[in-house]
This record gives structure tokens, sequence and C-alpha cells, in this order.
């Protein structure tokens, strides 16, 4: 349930404040007052697309922001806390409060905040599925689509579209694989022949991981060994001298390195560091002898191999073969036989692999099927009570002897059709079933859909009993309708109230009305009043807080000094609230208005009463 909500800078409202409470709040004022401002308020606060067109003139933002009751373990509770948000506990309740804000830059920017953590508005309206539902003109208007009928009934009959939506992905994702494989065959074929022709190449060469980077060493080094050979031999006669042409006085590194051991050596024992760079030189002559073994077994081994140096030309001219035609190098051959076995797993056109195909298509098919078929038994039985409730609102309605029809029958064309008991039923994803509200005006005419068979007002009077059935089906605990009541008068505008304040009596009802039959049964009253022109906010301004004022009087519209109409809320009681339904019944504040006001807020309280006695149901 929706507290106090504060709404700036949006439209003609400058800033005002209502403090909402259970049961059935009114909101009334003169054509361009704002009425519909604090709607659009309500619908921004739960996740609506934003327009900075919407900004009040000569204002750098709009904003609204509410605190809402909800249940502390609910799942707007829960969406909430999982995007960040604080919950606070109401003590003693079962509740929580809170916090929802959103603002709209007049630069087009909007920002949504819950509990006070920033969030996608997408999460407000996440948060609104649970809480908030709107009914208005709008929602009149899309109930005489036959998609949104069929939605209508769904809802009245509380069935979840989910599970068949998803079979019905699950069957055409199968039926679609399995129509490609089929269709596509010779195409498949000629492509899985060219993958088998590129994996039997590599896997003829088999080429393994890293291979192409050792086998160009080796290429190097078989076509060196010359080089190769004779630079190891001059470095390791560098070392110990040669061996084949040993010379005495040889200058080799070995024998340089063991007389500077022997010099040391002679004095080592008289200076202890001496003695350690004595042994650090004896370390190097033994490592100059391992150098040279090492030098003379290399040298020994590269002896010129022709034969191999030709087997290693000729592996890497099939390595290269491959590297041209599947990869920039041996890892990306590699990588491209991985890809094209799975491929030439997933286009098998075997028949065998067609089979299990056609097998997976049919298993998901009949679980669509029978999910289908379930949904559509659970529409038939809702349909006829569907339109037994409407037929029983509109002949409250000043329609005394129509009725309304909900036919439910099969879909006569779709995208796709599903074989069901052996025989081609077009389907959605919402299933088999096609639905139109069709009106019978009186006994004896023909039903015919709503678009060609009812007047202006009839439709609004139609319409308006299907939103007061939906909306005693739907859970949510705030309920706002928008101007529903247009078109409507006389003594359907008395019932179109009772039936409001029925739906209030286990809810929070918000309803924005021009009809002083439907604000008598309210059990709060807010008066939207503007003012335009150039006077500086004088009157009422005191004693404005923008949910109420004195005595129920509350503060009157004003304009800001440049001209811009200014529009504020007040909470009206007693002879306040008669003055305003004496306004909306005659256009002025009359004594005889004021008097038949007083006859309509009688009339209401008693019907009031006769509520609070009966079972709190539709």
């Amino acid at each position: 349930m929706l507290e106090d909500v504060r709404i700036r800078g949006l439209g003609v409202i400058d800033d005002v404040s209502l403090t909402l409470g259970p049961g059935l709040t009114v909101v009334t004022g003169e054509t361009g007052a704002g009425k519909t401002m604090v709607v659009t308020a309500l619908t921004l606060l739960f996740g609506a697309r934003a327009d900075a067109e919407r900004v009040r003139s000569g204002a750098t933002q709009a904003s609204v922001e509410a605190t809402l009751l909800v249940e502390r373990h609910g799942a707007a509770a829960g969406r909430a806390e999982a995007a960040g948000a604080e919950v606070e506990d109401v003590p003693g309740s079962a509740q929580a409060a809170l916090t929802l804000r959103r603002v709209i830059a007049a630069g087009g920017r909007s920002r949504a905040f819950v509990g006070g953590v920033a969030a996608p508005a997408g999460v407000l309206g996440e948060i609104a599925d649970h809480v908030f539902a709107l009914h208005g003109q709008s929602d009149q208007l899309r109930l005489t689509r036959p998609g949104e009928q069929l939605g209508a009934l769904d809802r009245y009959a509380g069935i979840d579209r989910a599970p068949l939506q998803a079979a019905y992905a699950a069957w055409r994702v199968a039926a679609d694989a399995y129509d490609e494989r089929v269709s596509r065959s010779r195409e498949l074929e000629r492509e899985a022949d060219l993958l088998r022709h590129g994996l039997g190449e590599i896997e003829a060469v088999a080429p393994q991981p890293g291979e192409d980077g050792d086998l160009t060493a080796r290429v190097r080094r078989l076509s060196a060994a010359d080089e190769l050979r004779i630079a190891a031999r001059e470095a390791r006669d560098a070392l110990v001298g040669d061996a084949d042409d040993p010379q005495p006085d040889a200058a080799d590194a070995r024998t340089l390195l063991a007389r500077a051991a022997q010099l040391l050596a002679g004095v080592a024992p008289d200076d202890e560091q001496l003695a350690v760079l004595g042994a650090r030189v004896v370390d190097l002559v033994a490592g100059a002898d391992d150098v040279a073994a090492d030098l003379r077994a290399y040298g020994e081994e590269l002896a010129a191999d022709p034969e191999a140096l030709s087997m290693a030309l000729e592996r890497q001219a099939q390595l290269r073969t491959l590297t041209r035609r599947y990869g920039d190098d041996l890892a990306a051959v590699l990588d491209w036989a991985k890809d094209a076995q799975a491929r030439l797993e997933s286009v098998d056109t075997s028949e065998a692999a067609i089979q299990a195909l056609q097998a997976a298509r049919d298993e998901a098919g009949a679980e669509l099927a029978a999910l289908a078929l379930a949904v559509s038994a659970r529409r038939h039985t809702a349909a006829a009570a569907l339109a037994a409730a409407i037929t029983a609102e509109i002949r409250e309605l000043a329609m005394p002897t129509a009725a309304i029809e909900v036919p439910v029958s099969r879909r006569s064309s779709a995208g796709a059709s599903l074989e069901i008991d052996g025989v081609p039923v077009p389907i959605t994803a919402d299933g088999v079933d096609s639905v139109e509200l069709l009106l019978r005006a009186h006994d004896g005419s023909p039903a015919v859909s709503l678009q060609r068979g009812a007047s202006g007002g009839e439709l609004s009077r139609v319409m308006l009993a299907v939103e007061v059935v939906l909306a005693s089906s739907d859970p949510v605990p705030t309920m706002v309708f928008d101007e529903v009541d247009a078109g409507v008068g006389g003594r359907a505008a008395t019932e179109i109230g009772r039936r409001l304040a029925r739906l209030a009596r286990d809810r929070q009802v918000i309803v924005v009305t021009h009809l002083a039959q439907v604000a008598a049964f309210a059990d709060a009253h807010l008066v939207i009043d503007k003012q335009t022109g150039g006077a500086e906010d004088t009157d009422g301004a005191e004693d404005t807080d923008g949910a109420g004022g004195k005595d129920g009087a509350g503060g009157k519209g004003s304009a800001d000094r440049t001209g811009v109409t200014r529009s504020d809320v007040r909470f009206v009681a007693g002879p306040a609230r008669r003055a305003e339904l004496a306004r909306m019944l005659s256009g002025q504040d009359t004594a005889t208005a004021r008097r038949h006001a007083g006859e309509l807020l009688a009339a209401a309280q008693a019907d009031r009463d006769d509520l609070i006695r009966q079972p709190s149901h539709i």
C-alpha cells in the first residue's frame, strides 16, 4: 500500500504531497487541473517510460517519491533486497516500509532509486508486478483486441502461460532442427564431404602440437651442420687446446686457468679471502673441462646427414600444406580439425540421425499438445464464468437486457501447426485458442464483437465491467483507476462507485473521476486545484501541506510569478467536500447543488454500511 507520495516538477504540479491510506481514495478537479498527472506520477514511480516533456516548464527535473508498505517476506520486498535496497521493518506488523523514487531530468535522463539505492527502472516495474495495477481508458481500448481478450481470460482463470510458452519454444527448436536437416540434406551432405576430406588430410599427416616449431629448429641445425661442427671444435680448442696437435706453450683457457690456480694455491694459506678466490678458479678449470667434453660430443654427433635433412624438409612441406588450407599455424589447424569434427557430428544426414531428430520433435510436440489442451480446457471452463460475471456487472450499469459471451475456439491460422489427435492445429506460444468478447445488446439480438456492437457509452460500461471483474481476481494491494467512468452517468455512475467501494474493502483503490456519484463513495477525497496567471501564491499557501489543510479545506491552486499554471492538492471533508461534489454536479457551488451533494453522500454512506455487512468479494 502506498502511504506518503511527493510529486515535484511534474507537468502543472510544482510540489505537492499526498497522504494515502487504505480504502477508496478519489482524485477530482476541473479539466486541465492535473488529475492525470497524479496517475502519471504513480506510473513513473513504478517503472513507466520516462518522458522529459513531462518536466514542469522552468524546472530542471521532475521527481516522484513514495513510501510503500509491502509484506516483509513477500516477493516485492525480496526483489528490492536483491537489488541492494534497504527494507525497514514496521514494528508490530508483518509489513515493511520501502522507499521508491524516480527522477527525470529536463534533458531526458531518468534515474530510479529503491530503498535509497540506485537501481534500473526495470526493478521498479518488477516490484510493481506484485503491488500495483493501473486500469485506465487505454486499457479499455486495448481490451477490444482479440489478443488482449485472450490475455484477460487467462488472467481471470489464473493461467500461467510460462510453461506453455517454454514448451512451445522447445518444440520450435526441435521442429526447426528436423526441418533443416531434411530440407538441407543434400547441401549438408556436401558440407559433410568437405569436412571429412579436410579431416582425412589432417589425419594422414597426423601433426602434433608444437611440431612445427621443433621441426624448424631441426632443419636449421641439419642445414648448417658443417658450420656448427667447426664452431664447436674451435670453441673446444680455445678452452682446452687442440688434442690432435698439442702445443706446450698454448694459451688456451684451461691452461691459463690452471696456472692461475697454482699461483693462488701457493699463497692461499696466508690469506683466507685469497683462498676462497683460488677455490673459485679451480671450479672454473673443472667447468672448462666439462664444457670442452660437451663440445666434443656435440661435434661428433653432428655429422652431416643429408637423408635426415631431406626427411625433415619433406615433413615441413606437409605441415605447410595444412597451414595453407586450414589455418595460419599448426595450432590453428588442430583447432579447425576439432571444430570440423564437432560440426560433422551436428550435420549428420544419416537415416538414424534424421530419425533421432524426428523423435525429439515428436516428443516436444506431444508435451506441447498436452499443455495446450490442458490450458484450453481451463479456458473453456473460465470463459463461462467470466461471461456470467461481466454480464452481471453490465446489467447493473444501465444495460439490463445485455449479455456478454466469451466463446473459445481453435485458432484459424497461425505461424505453425501442431498435430493433435491426428489433425494439424494452428498453434502459437499462447496455445491453440482464440477468444473474442461478444456483446448481445438485448434478448434476441445477435452477439457481435465489441468494436461493432457497442456504442461509445456502452463500450465504456462493458470495459469497466471487465476491469472490475478482472480487478477482483487481481492479487495486487494497490489499484488505480484513471477515468474509466468516461461516458457514463446517472444510475450507472452510482453502480460504478458502489463497485469501486466494494473493491476497496480489502485493498487500496485510487480513482481519478469526474463523476460526483463515484466520488461520494470515497473514504478520502483529494482535489486538484489550478490557477493560471501572474499572481503570487498568496491564497491558501499557509494552510496547504499537499495532503490536506486546515479544517479539511486545504490550499487552493496557485500560479507562480512566471504565469505558468500551477496545481496543488488538498484533502476535503465536511462542507468542503460537499462544495466539491456540488461543483462536480452543477459546475458551481450553489445551495441546491450542495443539497443534492449531501443526498449523494448520505446514499453512498448507506450503501457503504451495507457493503460492510456483505461477504468480502465482488
